[in-house]
């Protein structure tokens, strides 16, 4: 099984992914520190906010397989520098989060992940299973 380490900004749904991905209960807290998991690397939001924490995630990244970049879609700012993925020896992909939400903006989220590296987008929904499964086999 390959491990991702899941990377975005705080309240963009890294912490319900995980929860959603692995089949736990849904429990709102807010992610303090880096958390491990069996097939999972949660990360603070405020690791890639505060330029100061790029090396932590980029240490981190050795614990590692696939290194993925979470925007809401909801999100109407990138919060991932231009070429952020080449920073990591790791494939990159791209995490759309809240693909059930009424304030949709799927173009301008793609245009995000996209320009900063990211390959291979999925949208997902947490609360409706969109795109879960599919995460799930990547991670075979």
């Amino acid at each position: 099984m390959r491990r991702i380490m899941l990377i975005g900004r705080s309240g963009c749904g890294k912490t319900t992914l995980v929860q959603a991905i692995n089949n736990l209960d849904r429990v709102h807290t807010k992610t303090q520190t880096v958390e491990f998991h069996l097939n999972m690397i949660d990360t603070p939001g405020e690791y890639i906010e505060n330029r100061l924490f790029y090396k932590a995630l980029i240490v981190t990244s050795a614990e590692c397989d696939v290194i993925a970049l979470v925007q809401s879609c909801t999100d109407k700012e990138c919060v991932f520098p231009p070429k952020f993925a080449f920073v990591f020896p790791k494939p990159v992909i791209g995490i759309i989060t809240k693909a059930d939400s009424e304030e949709v903006s799927f173009t301008d989220t793609v245009k995000c992940l996209k320009m900063s590296g990211a390959h291979n987008i999925y949208y997902t929904s947490s609360y409706t299973g969109e795109g879960i499964e599919a995460i799930r086999k990547m991670m075979e």
